[in-house]
């Protein structure tokens, strides 16, 4: 993703890593191995601290066993037309399977978990009449 400056702005565009930037990504075939994309919309500060929560919970949860591919739907828009995107942000888990999405807000490390499937939801409680 190419960082770009805001309007009017003198500050140099913070550049975005991901794990795909840094490591190797997981053989697709092995099974140890999450593979995730996350789409953004630009480099608003909605997008940038969605990209940071997912860093930090991949870091956190998943170290050394994830790829994480990060894609401007403006800058890609014929990658996010193909996996259907709608709203930004989107976190797709592509495996292990089942394929899952998670949109909108990422900085909920425990929802992301759940979108992850590295966590359940909790059982609702129900009182007893």
């Amino acid at each position: 993703m190419n960082a770009t400056r805001a309007p009017g702005s003198d500050a140099p565009p913070p550049v975005l890593l991901s794990a795909a930037d840094t490591e190797p990504a997981p053989d697709p075939a092995s099974d140890s191995g999450y593979v995730l994309t996350l789409y953004v919309a630009s480099l608003t500060p909605h997008s940038v601290i969605a990209i940071q929560s997912v860093k930090e919970v991949c870091e956190k949860y998943l170290s050394g066993q994830y790829s994480l591919e990060v894609v401007d739907i403006y800058e890609r828009p014929s990658l996010a037309k193909h996996d259907r995107i709608l709203a930004a942000p989107t976190l797709i888990k592509r495996l292990p399977l089942p394929l899952r999405r998670l949109i909108g807000d990422m900085a909920d490390e425990h929802r992301v978990l759940i979108g992850l499937d590295l966590r359940t939801r909790p059982e609702t409680y129900e009182p007893q009449g």
